[in-house]
């Protein structure tokens, strides 16, 4: 098979690879859609930020897989052929604190812990070799497209915003429209936010989110914005705020545009932020969330939750490339001129 690496200089390489066989506990998969998330971009395609167990270890790419399984490997107790799954992009110890809560992207053992495009062979090639415990069920109302999503974007958002907690009493404010700025309109709406607002400085994505309905205003990102957003809201300011942007002002936006009482989110990784705590945040009562990834308990209720909502990450998805263009789909996604990116197989390119 064909399997894509990146050699960290903007740059994608195709090579030729065996087909993996499954050993114990193993399934492999027949991959159907591989989307690329922002931190492959920012981590590993312009170059190689990661170190030591954390860095890039020149593996086939992509962590937010999605396919069928065709062959498992003795000990596996779920899972069969013929199963349509998604694939949780860390494979940890399974018997630290972290990954017994669900939280295996927090896994503490160097040994064992292992992400898919990152020191383990990931997506970006025509068959994937799995844990069968890093595996969640795709129901047949979803696609694979729709699938490979919640493997990173949706659920991170997802984890997020249970956090801070979003109902029909908050308005929100969304900085940063990539991929998970949107991921985090759709889910806000479905969640029954009553005003969302997103802010973005790249005119294709501010698009997108109007003509998908995902936002209620956009504003480009400026000086006065925080003004902006307190007279959408009646002076007071956002009751919610996702930072999905790892922008300096952007971040400080969130804080400052958010009301008393308040609860901000970050989602956005890398960059920094520089704020005053007493007035903007101790003496409003504000909230600061870090919030990474997500559980694979909660990777599963919001499968379950996108099917009761009628709800299609694949919406997000701009653009379908073979496996054979995937150069030009990193290069696409790098441009950040586009919505989600995904590399697809078989009936999942022919909806391109």
């Amino acid at each position: 098979m064909i399997g894509a690496y990146l050699p960290g200089n903007s740059t994608v390489e195709l090579k030729e690879v065996a087909v993996p066989e499954p050993g114990h506990g193993e399934v492999l998969l027949r991959m159907k859609a591989s989307t690329i998330c922002g931190s492959d971009i920012r981590c590993i395609y312009h170059e190689h930020l990661g170190k030591g167990p954390e860095g890039y270890q020149g593996v086939v790419a992509g962590h937010e897989p999605c396919g069928q399984i065709v062959r498992t490997g003795s000990g596996c107790r779920r899972f069969g052929a013929g199963d349509r799954v998604i694939v949780y992009h860390i494979s940890g110890c399974g018997v630290c604190n972290d990954c017994r809560r669900g939280y295996v992207i927090s896994c503490t053992s160097e040994r064992y812990r292992r992400a898919y495009g990152w020191q383990r062979d990931g997506g970006m090639a025509g068959y994937l070799l799995a844990e069968e415990k890093d595996l969640i069920h795709l129901p047949g109302e979803l696609s694979y497209a729709d699938g490979a999503q919640v493997a990173c974007g949706f659920g991170t958002v997802y984890e997020g915003l249970q956090k801070i907690g979003i109902s029909g009493n908050d308005a929100v404010l969304i900085t940063g429209l990539g991929p998970v700025g949107l991921a985090a309109g759709a889910l806000c709406r479905k969640l029954g936010a009553s005003l969302i607002i997103g802010i973005d400085v790249v005119e294709d994505r501010m698009k997108l989110a109007r003509d998908l309905g995902l936002c209620d205003e956009v504003l480009r990102s400026g000086p006065d914005n925080v003004a902006e957003v307190r007279k959408l809201t009646g002076g007071n300011g956002v009751e919610r705020a996702v930072d999905c942007s790892a922008n300096e002002g952007a971040r400080a936006t969130a804080i400052r545009a958010t009301r008393k009482w308040g609860r901000i989110v970050f989602l956005g990784e890398g960059g920094r932020v520089e704020f005053n705590p007493s007035p903007d945040i101790i003496h409003d009562q504000k909230t600061i969330y870090g919030s990474w990834v997500t559980s694979t308990w909660l990777m599963e209720e919001l499968v379950e939750r996108l099917v009761r909502w009628n709800l299609h990450p694949a919406g997000l998805v701009t653009h379908r490339f073979a496996l054979e263009k995937v150069a030009d789909a990193y290069s696409l996604m790098a441009s950040g001129k586009c919505g989600k990116v995904a590399v697809c197989f078989d009936e999942e390119l022919t909806l391109a």
